[in-house]
């Protein structure tokens, strides 16, 4: 038997390690080299069952089963990428797909779009799905007293309804060629209708695994789902919530689960040390963030967030706390690897004459400000708020920073206190990034921040279907948010997260959001 077919077996759970081994080495090949040519092989073909434990660092006793509130990968992960599927995905090569859809297609001027269901598809209730679902999925976020962060994406929006069983008709008050992109977004998975109302409370969905137990900032359980639309391969999955990086690493090490995000940096290494552990990196979209309440004094003043931004040594907050794996940001909220990305005119790098001629604009000639923070918002977020403090007391500014309380920080801290430390997971288009945490209007505009000219041309490139005249929009967007904007973007991060070896996963890993586009427990399995 020559070495493809038994890679082939071995691949199918066909052939033992034993005698592949033995058989590679009668063809020649090296023990050592069949061990690894076995285990590689054994990883690559997925395989069904087990229960795949996660712990992550994120989730609070506030949350809900409600989409629209989702605020982080807890939530996310669970109750959208396990529970529920939305109308459209995105790729792990970053193209939007269908999903719940089968297809879709747009009108010449982009204003209507047309969406046409999967035939056959149920949710776990055994309920089949039609287009009343999907309609009253999307006006849950579109009422009045919506708070959902999806909110402001869906603002052109001005009739959604149902033409038949199977086809949903969106129409837009402007032409919106990443429109698909928008009705991926984690918040808008659909839901059954009940009573013309979208019924989240159940937790009832059409993704691969159902619900059998939620526990609020604490844990969460599912069973594969038989009837899925798509091929997932754990029999069942169980998501802790653990916000402390070092509690959340031993569960690792101690095989209390089998894998882990929001790996330290510090003691990453050490981690694989052991032979059992692997590293899971993935350079994406996601960056770390102080946002400034720019409706408080003294944010509400341009020149003190020039200041702050000119005062802080990026360069060294990415060597220290990064450890090689992300690069400096420019308070620019869009990655290098998103279409229509532009380098602001404007480099922010640590300069304490700048700082003073900002400083001078707005009348001091110092600054003394309160600064947020704890390892909740970010792994290291601690350990950076304290070299912020550090650099810019150098150049006449005192940073105090006040370590707050984990497992409220999303709650009590966020969008909260004038200044903190948060992260974005990204956006794989600039309208989606911008319409969610920059528009005026927007849900998590954490900055608070409003700028006239950012919200037309943010209009304008929406509905713009020429590809030059839409990067010069996005372009001067961009320069407009960095250079007057209350979000401090300190550095773009690799997703740095660990898995025990039993863990197997495709080769390519999504990088629109953290754990595989928080789809992991529908792409991994055990090899």
């Amino acid at each position: 038997m020559d070495i493809k077919s038994m890679t082939k077996l071995a691949a199918k759970g066909k052939m033992s390690r034993r005698d592949f081994v033995q058989l590679a080495m009668a063809a020649g090949v090296t023990a050592a080299t069949a061990q690894t040519m076995f285990a590689k092989a054994a990883r690559a073909e997925p395989k069904k069952g087990g229960r795949f434990r996660m712990a992550l660092g994120s989730g609070a006793t506030t949350d809900t089963l409600d989409p629209a509130t989702f605020p982080d990968t807890f939530n996310g992960v669970y109750g959208w990428g396990s529970l529920r599927s939305s109308l459209t995905e995105v790729s792990p090569d970053g193209k939007v797909v269908p999903d719940l859809a089968e297809g879709f297609e747009a009108s010449k001027d982009a204003k209507t779009w047309v969406f046409t269901l999967r035939n056959g598809t149920q949710f776990h209730s055994g309920k089949s799905v039609d287009a009343e679902d999907v309609v009253a999925s999307i006006n849950h976020h579109r009422s009045p007293d919506s708070k959902s962060a999806a909110k402001s994406l869906l603002t052109t929006v001005t009739d959604v309804k149902a033409d038949g069983k199977n086809k949903v008709v969106v129409t837009l008050s402007e032409g919106s060629a990443d429109f698909p992109f928008v009705i991926s977004d984690y918040h808008m998975p659909i839901m059954p209708a009940k009573d013309g109302k979208a019924d989240w409370q159940s937790g009832d969905g059409t993704g691969p695994y159902v619900m059998s137990k939620y526990q609020p900032g604490v844990s969460a359980e599912g069973k594969r789902y038989a009837n899925y639309h798509r091929e997932t391969y754990f029999d069942e999955i169980e998501i802790r919530a653990i916000t402390d990086v070092v509690a959340r690493s031993n569960a690792l090490s101690s095989g209390d689960v089998d894998y882990i995000d929001r790996v330290d940096l510090k003691t990453a290494d050490l981690m694989t040390r052991g032979g059992n552990i692997d590293l899971s990196e993935v350079s994406g979209f996601a960056h770390y963030v102080a946002p400034m309440n720019c409706t408080v004094a003294p944010f509400d003043n341009v020149d003190v967030r020039l200041a702050l931004k000119y005062a802080i040594d990026r360069e060294e907050i990415v060597k220290k706390v990064l450890r090689g794996h992300g690069s400096v940001g420019n308070d620019n909220p869009i990655a290098s690897g998103v279409p229509y990305f532009k380098e602001p005119k404007a480099k922010h790098a640590f300069d304490p004459e700048k700082v003073k001629f900002h400083l001078k604009k707005a009348g001091l000639t110092s600054l003394k400000v309160d600064l947020s923070t704890s390892d909740a918002a970010f792994a290291g977020a601690v350990d950076v708020a304290q070299l912020m403090a550090e650099s810019a007391k150098k150049c006449g500014i005192d940073i105090n920073v006040i370590r707050e309380a984990g497992d409220a920080y999303w709650d009590a801290v966020w969008m909260k206190k004038p200044w903190c430390m948060s992260y974005w997971s990204g956006r794989p288009t600039p309208d989606l990034m911008f319409s969610t945490a920059y528009a005026a209007d927007a849900a998590w505009n954490d900055s608070f921040w409003k700028n006239d000219q950012f919200n037309k041309l943010l209009v304008a490139g929406r509905g713009e279907l020429d590809q030059a005249k839409r990067a010069e929009i996005y372009g001067e967007m961009q320069d407009i948010v960095a250079e007057d904007g209350g979000v401090i973007v300190l550095m773009f991060y690799n997703y740095m997260n660990a898995c025990a070896k039993s863990v197997a996963h495709p080769d390519v890993i999504a990088p629109n959001w953290d754990v595989d586009g928080m789809k992991i427990t529908q792409r991994w399995w055990f090899a």
